[in-house]
């Protein structure tokens, strides 16, 4: 994947099969938050991170840059995954493979809903997605990298 293109669907898909956990519990999550911190850290990115389980956060921190504009990208982001059990980059993808827009085509509130990369599906196996990570401060893309790149190291820790 190239520095600013955008994934190609079958990517981001293979991302999320790959990156099925065995299991996600509340250390889990502390130890995903506390790594994507220190990635955001190392690259001064002004960036909030956001990891839930269910109808419960786990983690939330917001780093030196970020706003409270960032949380509501967060939660707009965490919707479309929790509808639609994929990446919100993917999401977002799917529609302008069809030619229109997740705006123009979803029938969703554009200020509830936001298919913009940064949020990821937690999906276990043996049960499916049972909650998001998400990261909001960076160009889409990188919001999505971040994550992708937090949750390869997460499971090779």
């Amino acid at each position: 994947m190239s520095a600013s293109a955008a994934p190609e669907i079958a990517e981001l898909e293979e991302q999320e099969r790959r990156l099925t956990l065995p299991r996600f519990t509340h250390d889990d999550a502390w130890t995903l938050g506390t790594l994507l911190v220190e990635l955001a850290r190392e690259r001064d990115a002004p960036v909030a991170v956001d990891i839930r389980r269910g109808g419960q956060q786990l983690f939330h921190a917001a780093l030196p840059g970020s706003t409270p504009d960032n949380d509501a990208w967060i939660d707009r982001k965490r919707r479309v995954v929790e509808r639609y059990g994929c990446s919100s980059l993917l999401v977002g993808s799917r529609f302008r493979a069809k030619g229109t827009t997740f705006e123009d085509s979803s029938r969703l509130d554009p200020d509830a809903y936001a298919a913009h990369g940064g949020a990821f599906p937690l999906a276990v196996k043996d049960t499916g997605v049972i909650g998001t990570v998400v990261v909001s401060g960076l160009p889409q893309i990188e919001d999505h990298r971040l994550v992708v790149e937090a949750l390869e190291k997460f499971l090779n820790a």
